[in-house]
């Protein structure tokens, strides 16, 4: 199927994002393009300083780090593709670049569950995140009123060599995204976009939020193979399991 993952999992609400949202969110595998936001964060990273000396522990799977900055420079890539198994993808690369360090933040979103959505209900995605893709969580996705994209992260498991392990609701992190196009920011409209993850017994663990401008592009080799993802984009690893 070459619809969208995301159109894919919200069926008719996806029809009720802003035009905008539907342009940023309709990349396809074959597609020979791929997206590119540049903006500034106003806030991003953990505020809690006594959490920090812990996320930097884990700062090398690149999914969570331990700088927090305001006013900081970013850079996203989007590439859409089948991966290694034959799912629908969509996988974000997103470079942060604090005065000290530029972190890579990268997960892979699959849809898990395509049969549900050639029947005329919707797919199930699922978002891997990470360098080695151990982390993996259900995503859940609607449109506002205002025509907002809104996701919650749910129901999280850690695959750990052969092990898949379910974290329970007390350990569990949600992350709670919004993303929207604000007419009024700059001089021809932004895309906006705010995230927080939070964990029931710690509180805020991470949040971003800011605004960028967004554009496509085409492959260098003008590649539209479906199968295809640049491979400084591509995991150190792929997971199979959901």
């Amino acid at each position: 199927m070459n619809t969208p993952i995301y159109e894919q999992a919200m069926g008719d609400g996806f029809a009720r994002l802003q035009p905008e949202l539907q342009d940023y969110f309709s990349l396809a595998p074959g597609s020979g393009r791929y997206g590119v936001g540049e903006g500034v964060f106003d806030v991003v990273g953990c505020r809690q300083r006594w959490l920090r000396p812990l996320l930097r522990l884990t700062a090398g799977e690149q999914a969570f780090f331990p700088e927090y900055g305001e006013r900081v420079p970013f850079r996203i890539e989007n590439h859409a593709h089948l991966d290694p198994f034959g799912r629908s993808s969509l996988t974000a690369r997103r470079e942060i670049f604090f005065p000290d360090c530029t972190r890579v933040f990268q997960d892979t979103t699959s849809v898990s569950s395509p049969a549900a959505a050639s029947s005329g209900g919707p797919a199930r995605l699922v978002d891997y995140v990470g360098r080695y893709r151990r982390l993996v969580t259900d995503l859940n996705l609607s449109a506002t009123t205002e025509g907002r994209l809104r996701g919650v992260s749910e129901a999280s498991r850690l695959f750990l060599g052969p092990l898949r392990l379910p974290l329970p609701a007390s350990l569990d992190a949600k992350a709670y995204a919004e993303q929207w196009w604000d007419p009024a920011d700059g001089d021809h409209g932004r895309h906006r976009i705010q995230v927080k993850v939070i964990q029931p017994q710690i509180g805020l663990v991470l949040v971003y939020a800011g605004s960028f401008d967004y554009r496509l592009e085409s492959y260098p080799d003008g590649s539209s193979t479906p199968g295809f993802i640049p491979p400084y984009a591509a995991p150190d690893r792929w997971e199979r399991r959901t």
